[in-house]
């Protein structure tokens, strides 16, 4: 196994071109990410024509906002999602919302009509109307003042992106990855979405005055550069990583993944001290069961996989512990906001800030620079992870 192919994989959908019931989405999870032959989306993004003094859209004004996240997995009819005039899907239907769009997050609100037979009851509200909740990631707005030159003595740094989505423009002639060759064969904008993590190696400052960072893959990467708003990112420090609960027995702690409630906890002996809800594998590419033992972690990497019922290519996978001989880790997720329910092609999918969380607390500790670490003794003296699927 290299660095820029695993088998574990974080799961999304793929989606018919009319707009979706909450029982035909969860129908359709079994498709898994991939199916890459789509039509083109004419006249909807041209990532050729991106210019070099880019600026950040005008996102709108809310602490909490939510972002159409079914466009990472939905090239073939552009990610729409309608938007309701209550929180049921037999309701009204206000319009359909395109891929990427922004709301303003006003609050979760529970069904008003329950369907037992889909786990997530949730929407969220919004000046519009309602969205299902799995549709909309989590995100904030939070620009930043970006630096105008590398740290002295270093050749780069880690970077969060704070804001919903920030475009990328392509450094190098032709794309080399599938996930950028995908991009351009249907002029889709190429961007990286709130909490993503990427490898800083240049900036500059382009001739209307806007800093921009240069984006590398550090992990992973076969050879796509690119330069994006440097105002978009957080530049990460030592804080970010440090270890969280680091005097605890490291063989006291473990982490424990139940299948059949989709939820994670990590215990320090006898002792729940962080639970979360998470998205495991699918059926035929399930999370396995059993005792593993954390052997290998990295702030990012991009993961690709050929060999599962889908293809899959994507850039950024941030706070990624692997735990599972074949590739399975426990990762950050932006391509859904449904979890505690049954998505991935194998990984442990979870939202970043929860992801993170994982990451710092387990064994071994990552060091900001190089951002991984790799346990050569996997039996020992690192967190071990149970995966079970007992009630």
């Amino acid at each position: 196994m290299t660095s820029s192919h695993f088998t574990g994989m974080l799961g999304g959908m793929t989606f018919q071109k009319h707009p979706l019931s909450r029982r035909e989405f969860l129908k359709l999870a079994g498709l898994g990410v991939g199916a890459l032959a789509f039509s083109p989306l004419k006249g909807r993004w041209n990532i050729t024509a991106a210019a070099p003094g880019l600026t950040t859209p005008d996102f709108p004004k809310a602490d909490l906002l939510g972002r159409n996240c079914t466009t990472d997995t939905s090239l073939q009819w552009g990610g729409t999602i309608p938007i309701m005039s209550h929180p049921d899907d037999h309701s009204s239907k206000v319009r359909d919302a395109h891929a990427d769009e922004v709301f303003a997050w006003q609050r979760e609100v529970s069904a008003e009509n329950v369907d037992i037979y889909i786990p997530n009851q949730r929407w969220v509200e919004t000046p519009e109307g309602y969205i299902w909740c799995p549709y909309l990631q989590p995100c904030k707005n939070l620009p930043n003042t970006p630096v105008t030159a590398l740290p002295s003595g270093s050749k780069g740094f880690w970077a969060e992106v704070t804001v919903p989505y920030v475009d990328l423009i392509l450094d190098n002639p032709k794309p080399v990855s599938g996930w950028m060759q995908d991009h351009v064969n249907y002029n889709r904008p190429a961007r990286l979405y709130y909490s993503q993590v990427m490898w800083m190696d240049q900036v500059r400052t382009s001739d209307s005055g806007t800093v921009q960072y240069h984006v590398n893959e550090r992990y992973g990467n076969p050879g796509d550069l690119f330069w994006a708003e440097g105002a978009a990112f957080r530049h990460l420090s030592e804080e970010d990583i440090s270890p969280i609960n680091p005097d605890v027995d490291p063989a006291t702690k473990k982490v424990v993944v139940n299948l059949n409630y989709q939820t994670l906890s990590c215990m320090e002996g006898e002792k729940e001290v962080y639970f979360c809800r998470v998205s495991t594998g699918m059926q035929g590419d399930s999370t396995p069961l059993g005792e593993h033992s954390v052997y290998w972690k990295l702030i990012s990497v991009r993961m690709t996989a050929t060999a599962t019922g889908a293809s899959y290519d994507l850039p950024g996978m941030s706070w990624t512990t692997f735990f599972a001989q074949n590739g399975v880790a426990i990762h950050a997720a932006t391509s859904h906001n449904d979890f505690g329910t049954v998505r991935s092609h194998g990984c442990v999918n979870c939202s970043p800030e929860d992801a993170k969380w994982v990451f710092r607390w387990s064994q071994p500790t990552v060091p900001l620079e190089p951002g991984q670490v790799t346990w050569q003794n996997w039996q020992s003296g690192s967190t071990h992870v149970f995966v079970v699927d007992t009630f």
